[in-house]
């Protein structure tokens, strides 16, 4: 230790010495306030302690990467094996992300799919009428039925787009994701009860529910009651699937919409973990011990941007952050419950991509591809480059995307080494730096009384509409620079175009008329049902909801088992619990 000490004396005197005779030497020279670099030495991580702070991959506290290395790359010798195609869901996977129209559109379009090998699980996107917990017959629906996505009204609904799920396909096989938060207890409820249905165990389905309602109160907006009713419901499905779906991952949460929506990295990833901590007391809350349950949390991503060396640290710093989080605050033992399982590690985000010279998004996401192979994940090279210019991306965007990534993993052998930025000392400060910033953040929150609490007074939106604010307006003065559209915009610069030819996905004609059809089968399915018993369900539904101790996820399932319709069930709750209301900013 002295000699290491003597060493950082010595490396101090170069250092001093280095900037008065050459940088700052330099600096004047070019007439500048201040050196536009800079460097690191030992001296930016003095106390650094490799095993505390990094370990070995796949150990605590992760920050080198959740495993000595990943499935895909057991096969690294075969390209064939090692296919990375997020669309088609082979292998026991979900498939392309989609919905549209009624159930039945979706449905064929699942068995089109089947038709080509696209085998993969439902991952299902819903209407806005549907996460917003209304009925297609609603006033509040008109013009919005199956247009974002599926509308699902019933669980015969949910139940027809199951009908090409059979024998080697049946929901005990592969598995689905359910893209939905608000109403999450409502799809979660009608899965279980698909599975009884077909005399398959709850306890076998996999798959992925989002149920990330904090961050829909902060940054998306397709919430429905008050953060505490909410995080009720959540609190309820997590007893739930941990009892009766175990194999069922709880939710799919993260910063990804949140830095969208304006957040800097680290608003993101501190509203993250706060997030997370609360969705981890209300497990606690619900009489689960904290490994029963956090093995089964996930996070679908956390936002990204095209500052390389930022992105990296930041997937560094979230899991050690993260597993000290569980180990320290909530007294984990269980490897899994640290560990922050998500499909996506750093990224460009979709806010980087630019509708001028949209090609340019190509290397952009080559640029995230990067950092996701340098900080322990695929590296997949993250938008197709025509993300910005509509729904659909294009054959030719996906095969560029596909390409790109294939050629990090298998020319550029970008995955050859994990975390090869341990022990740096620029990176090891970055993410200390990092970490520490958030540690800050993370505890003003905890100051304000958590997550809840932070969402009820408005400081985390605030917070986001400030630094969406800020960032716009440094883009506009060009304090930040972005090719082709504040800065390289002259007249000898060239658009280059390619051709686009969209996937056919759906039936226009079958769009227009699918909120005609969805109304018809929904009036139908109300004069044929049971109102008797529908009746009785809800008045248990309400009269549950008022004792905070039940569990309403018993209730859901029965309303759902007979045809009591989503928004009759979110009706019911709204007179029980409100609906939320933000505050001015």
């Amino acid at each position: 230790m002295a000699d290491h000490k003597d060493d950082l004396k010595e490396i101090e005197q170069r250092q001093d010495e280095w900037e008065e005779k050459v940088l700052r030497k330099r600096v004047k020279r070019f007439n500048l306030p201040q050196s536009p670099t800079r460097f690191y030495s030992p001296l930016a991580v003095r106390d650094f302690d490799f095993i505390e702070n990094v370990g070995f991959p796949g150990q605590y506290p992760y920050t080198a990467g959740n495993s000595p290395f990943d499935f895909w790359r057991a096969y690294a010798g075969d390209a064939a094996k090692t296919d990375y195609r997020p669309d088609w869901g082979g292998a026991g996977g979900v498939g392309k992300y989609g919905g549209f129209g009624t159930a039945e559109d979706y449905r064929d379009y699942l068995i089109r799919m089947h038709a080509m090998g696209r085998t993969g699980g439902p991952n299902m996107a819903f209407d806005l009428v549907t996460q917003c917990g209304y009925d297609s017959d609603s006033p509040f629906a008109e013009g919005e039925v199956g247009r974002v996505g599926v509308a699902i009204d019933t669980f015969r609904d949910f139940e027809t787009i199951y009908e090409p799920y059979t024998g080697a396909l049946d929901i005990d096989k592969v598995p689905s994701n359910f893209t939905i938060n608000a109403p999450a207890a409502v799809l979660i409820a009608m899965y279980a009860v698909l599975a009884e249905k077909r005399g398959i165990s709850p306890a076998v389905l996999r798959g992925t529910p989002q149920n990330d309602i904090l961050k829909e109160f902060i940054a998306r907006g397709t919430y429905i009651f008050p953060p505490g009713p909410s995080m009720r419901l959540f609190r309820d499905t997590c007893v739930f699937c941990t009892r009766h779906m175990p194999s069922l991952n709880i939710n799919s949460m993260g910063g990804y919409h949140i830095r969208e929506a304006g957040a800097t990295r680290v608003q993101d990833l501190a509203f993250s973990m706060a997030n997370a901590a609360a969705y981890i007391q209300a497990g606690i809350d619900g009489g689960l011990a904290v490994d029963e349950f956090a093995p089964k949390f996930t996070f679908n991503a956390f936002g990204g941007s095209m500052e390389l060396y930022h992105e990296i640290a930041f997937q560094r710093a979230a899991r050690r952050i993260y597993a000290r989080m569980l180990k320290e605050r909530f007294h984990a033992t269980h490897p899994k419950s640290m560990q922050i399982r998500q499909p996506i590690t750093a990224h460009i985000g979709c806010s980087s991509t630019t509708l001028q010279r949209p090609l340019n998004n190509l290397p952009r996401a080559v640029v995230g591809g990067i950092a996701a192979g340098m900080s322990g994940g695929i590296p997949g090279a993250f938008p197709p480059f025509d993300e910005p210019l509509g729904l659909g991306h294009s054959q030719e965007a996906v095969q560029l995307q596909l390409d790109a990534t294939r050629i990090l993993i298998y020319e550029a052998k970008i995955a050859d080494v994990n975390d090869p930025w341990a022990g740096s000392y620029f990176m090891e400060s970055l993410t200390d730096e990092l970490e520490a910033q958030v540690t800050a953040e993370m505890e003003k929150i905890d100051s304000m009384g958590g997550a809840i609490a932070a969402v009820e007074n408005g400081y985390m939106q605030k917070a986001i509409a400030k630094s969406a604010y800020q960032r716009q307006k440094q883009i506009e003065n060009q304090e930040q620079f972005i090719v082709g559209v504040n800065c390289f915009t002259g007249k000898n610069e060239i658009n280059i175009s390619v051709n686009r030819e969209v996937e056919a996905t759906y039936d226009p004609d079958r769009m227009k008329s699918a909120e005609g059809r969805q109304i018809e089968k929904l009036a139908r399915l109300k004069r044929e049902r049971d109102n008797t018993a529908v009746k009785s369900l809800l008045k248990t539904l309400k009269d549950h909801a008022k004792d905070e101790s039940v569990n309403l996820m018993p209730d859901i399932c029965e309303c759902v088992k007979n045809d009591v319709s989503l928004q009759e069930i979110c009706d019911v709750l709204r007179e029980v619990f409100g609906e939320f209301q933000q505050s001015k900013l």
